[in-house]
């Protein structure tokens, strides 16, 4: 069996862009994968790079020999070594796809060629569901919580950092610049968490993300200011790549830490883990190099005690591609998911299983592959490239 075509896709949806891959092999099996790069900028970029990777290092290849194409990323583009996130969200993009079309050609869900799964049912946390709207206010956010856990989750993920939206100014990328944090900020951070924990009670997880708006004092006395409050974890806190900045703040803080997004491969997640400068790794199989390489840091990060929640800001092609690792990995912890994207996010695959949610748990599928197909009806018409 050889790759004979590859199609790549940025799907709009309107806030979001995911970029999908389609591998097509010489038997008529076809596996998708994408690149987690759908908001901010990059997604553009990530495309063109698949189409590049796809027709140096895929087309004509037996796609079963995953980890020699991807060695051929790594090695042989000069860039694969210390590359970023548009570089690998085109890697993790195909190589997702080749993991699609080995358990579609085996006849089993991905999870079985990682170990088997090890849970029937995977939990998850609701992310992006301010649905449309754009908060402001303490209440605000305490309000549109409550309208959440109503509908089912038990966990949510909170972004009390957020910035102040001008008025017809919707852009939900942009963030704090300089690292700047005034007072005032510092305080409106605090009083969001404050409000939304009093309204959803201390029965509901709730993680907290302030995406390293800030310096490693302020983030640090932020995190103390919001420990009473018992986030169930804090997210991203400090940038990624200064991990003595992260060992500082673990040390002072006494609520989990977790970061990862925007760390790529596992040896950009080394010396995190080594450091113990984290509580839960977070990588995300749409940019840190793919399923095997989100396996292989989940296995590290469990040497060292610490506890592993799939990243994932992508689509439903990555959402099913997390719930396989999510299925097969001991040190799982929780699935983030985006439940409340319009109806063109969930329709660009059959079945999405943002759709199947039930009780904040998505049952793991038993289709082989990644569990999705692609639904051309949605996706041709974004079609920005094909390779054959």
């Amino acid at each position: 069996m050889k790759v004979r075509e590859a199609n790549i896709y940025v799907v709009d949806t309107g806030s979001f862009r995911p970029v999908v891959v389609e591998l097509v092999t010489d038997e008529g099996i076809a596996g998708i994968g994408e690149g987690a790069v759908g908001f901010g900028c990059g997604c553009n970029g990530a495309a063109a790079m698949a189409a590049d990777l796809a027709e140096s290092f895929v087309i004509g290849r037996d796609p079963s020999r995953i980890s020699d194409i991807w060695n051929d990323f790594y090695y042989n583009t000069f860039w694969g070594k210390g590359g970023g996130p548009i570089f690998y969200a085109a890697v993790s993009a195909l190589e997702m796809a080749l993991w699609d079309i080995k358990g579609k050609k085996l006849g089993v869900p991905v999870y079985e060629l990682l170990g088997g799964k090890q849970r029937d049912k995977i939990r998850v946390y609701a992310n992006d569901w301010s649905d449309g709207s754009y908060f402001d206010k303490p209440h605000e956010f305490a309000e549109r919580a409550v309208e959440v856990v109503a509908d089912g989750f038990d966990a949510i993920k909170l972004y009390p950092m957020s910035p102040y939206v001008a008025e017809n100014d919707h852009n939900a990328n942009f963030h704090l610049k300089n690292r700047y944090v005034t007072r005032e900020y510092e305080e409106r951070t605090i009083n969001i968490v404050k409000a939304v924990r009093e309204a959803i009670g201390y029965g509901i997880d709730l993680m907290v993300d302030v995406t390293a708006e800030g310096t490693t004092d302020v983030m640090t006395r932020i995190g103390q200011s919001i420990e009473e409050f018992r986030p169930f974890w804090y997210e991203e806190p400090i940038d990624a790549f200064d991990v003595d900045a992260y060992r500082v703040l673990k040390n002072k803080v006494n609520i989990p830490i977790a970061t990862g997004e925007r760390l790529y491969t596992r040896y950009g997640f080394r010396r995190i883990i080594e450091q113990r400068c984290v509580d839960i790794v977070q990588p995300d199989a749409g940019t840190c190099g793919g399923i095997l390489e989100s396996w292989r840091i989940a296995a590290a990060a469990e040497t060292s005690n610490m506890r592993y929640a799939p990243h994932n800001c992508g689509g439903p092609v990555l959402t099913a591609a997390s719930v396989q690792l999510a299925a097969c990995t001991s040190n799982f912890v929780i699935q983030e998911v985006f439940p409340y994207r319009p109806d063109i996010h969930y329709d660009i695959v059959t079945e999405a299983l943002e759709k199947k949610i039930s009780n904040g748990t998505i049952t793991v599928p038993t289709i082989p592959g990644l569990g999705v197909d692609l639904n051309h009806t949605v996706v041709d018409r974004f079609r920005v490239a094909q390779i054959s």
